[in-house]
């Protein structure tokens, strides 16, 4: 049972980074959000970080090493996208697609690490 809630949790967090990632580098939308952050030069970087990230969540179904690097990098750019909305002042409803997130990428590794 927890192979197949690990391998749901890791199929979700991956494909959800590849279409965030790919909306970060590639959308307009994208570009606005990133000034509002204070962070435009890093847009496309965070963009490609999400991507490999997500592939590697995927990859990671079949290789334990892809699995905890991608889950410790997509964590660490979720707390890093959890303070740039505090550092900007938003609501707090807005923080919940990356604490959502960090909590499954944390859970995630620690599953692949302790077990």
């Amino acid at each position: 049972m927890l192979e197949l809630a690990v391998s749901v949790l890791s199929v979700s967090s991956g494909i959800s980074f590849l279409f965030y990632g790919a909306f970060c580098v590639f959308s307009t939308k994208m570009e606005l959000e990133f000034e509002r952050y204070r962070l435009a030069r890093f847009r496309r970087l965070v963009g490609f970080l999400e991507i490999g990230g997500g592939l590697g969540q995927l990859i990671g179904l079949n290789s334990p090493t892809f699995a905890i690097v991608s889950s410790a990098g997509l964590a660490l750019l979720m707390i890093c996208g959890i303070w740039a909305r505090q550092r900007i002042r938003d609501p707090w409803y807005l923080f919940l697609p990356a604490i959502i997130l960090f909590l499954i990428n944390t859970a995630l590794l620690l599953q692949m690490i302790l077990w």
